[in-house]
């Protein structure tokens, strides 16, 4: 079948989602890797679409800027005899909704610049420096000496590497996406969304999982759409997901929701980029919440702990790879696992090949801070 027909039928059942009122979606189906097989999941909502979206912002300093090279796109990961599967699951309603917002960014530029930025280390009462590389943007009641000491603790995590599912990527806010190439022009009916999984952050994902698999680590890719038609109630649609999940596969311990970051100063969008062996890449920043008493997240420091040990040794490999640690109290789901995490990939102003490319560096650093727990 033609790819236009294809498109045709998935626009039609999309519209027959849209025309119901509320976002239908039937059980979920799973599309295996490897012989291993996931159970069926519903998900629904009821928010309208007029609601604004839940995501995540930073600021960036204003003393900090760096320009490096185009990017090169990296092939898939190398498989080996020791390969573990990669288990992708959607539902066909997900499916269905592809081709409803079309990656269209267009080329007039008349939104405003995108600026190239490195966000090196920082200074100030509220940045501490992790012994193994890396900082923590401590933004809680912790004092930095007392959150130090607390990230030298050893994750207690039961990772394995046997190929057995250890890890779980999911995306509450699917249809994030980034510009198709550096022009440093933005268009200004571009809005930084689409559902097709190819330029929105499954493909991400996907590169996060590539390396897991290659290293032997069991993981699930959840590439669930959760922010369309609405995007209100996304963390509740991802929660239902993952909730889901973790019951089919009680093995899975780490749980790692995958965003891009959305940066601006005025009508300039800034581009968080590092430069890694020769490639341009995204920088990554990790979410890890904490609870003020209110939020239901009586494990949060255990989050943090693995958060630090990602975070040194992402550092420790790729320099200049990561943004400081975000310390807050944000909840983002992390109360569902002991190794809960956000991480945002870049923002708005980066490529899909600079995300990409993040994605992989950031499933190398993965993959070995899992080995590296699982070694004790």
């Amino acid at each position: 079948m033609k790819e236009t027909v294809k498109r045709v039928i998935l626009l039609c059942g999309t519209g027959a989602v849209l025309l119901a009122g509320r976002r239908a979606v039937p059980m979920m189906q799973a599309v295996t890797v490897g012989g291993m097989q996931a159970a069926a999941l519903p998900q629904s909502s009821d928010t309208p679409e007029s609601a604004p979206q839940e995501q995540p912002e930073s600021s960036p300093p204003s003393d900090e800027s760096g320009t490096v090279t185009q990017p090169v796109l990296l092939a898939p990961a190398p498989q080996n005899q020791s390969a573990a599967e990669i288990i992708n699951i959607e539902s066909d309603g997900s499916k269905a909704m592809w081709y409803s917002r079309l990656y269209q960014p267009g080329d007039s530029g008349d939104g405003g610049d995108i600026l190239d930025r490195h966000f090196g280390a920082q200074s100030g009462n509220m940045f501490l420096t992790l012994p193994g590389g890396g900082q923590v943007r401590n933004s809680t009641f912790w004092s930095n000496a007392d959150l130090l000491a607390e990230s030298k603790i050893m994750p207690e995590l039961p990772l394995k590497t046997d190929g057995s599912p250890m890890v779980l990527i999911y995306h509450t806010h699917t249809t994030e996406s980034y510009v198709p190439e550096k022009t440093g022009r933005y268009d200004e009916s571009f809005n930084f969304r689409t559902t097709e999984p190819d330029s929105n952050m499954v493909t991400v994902g996907d590169a996060i999982a590539e390396q897991l698999a290659a290293a032997g680590i069991g993981v699930i890719h959840a590439r669930e759409i959760h922010d369309f038609p609405v995007w209100t109630g996304s963390y509740h649609n991802s929660a239902e997901t993952v909730r889901q999940i973790l019951a089919d596969y009680p093995s899975v311990c780490i749980a790692l929701d995958i965003h891009r970051d959305a940066i601006s100063d005025g009508k300039t969008v800034i581009a968080p980029v590092a430069e890694i062996d020769g490639r341009q890449s995204a920088q990554i920043m990790i979410i890890s919440g904490c609870d003020d008493g209110t939020m239901g997240m009586p494990d949060y420091r255990r989050n943090f702990h693995f958060a630090s040990r990602l975070q040194e040794t992402a550092e420790t490999m790729f320099p200049g790879l990561t943004r400081p640690i975000l310390f807050d109290y944000r909840k983002y789901n992390q109360d569902l696992t002991a190794g809960s995490l956000l991480i945002e990939v870049g923002s708005q102003g980066n490529t899909l090949e600079e995300a990409r490319y993040a994605g992989t560096l950031t499933g190398l650093a993965l993959s070995e801070t899992i080995k590296g727990i699982a070694a004790g």
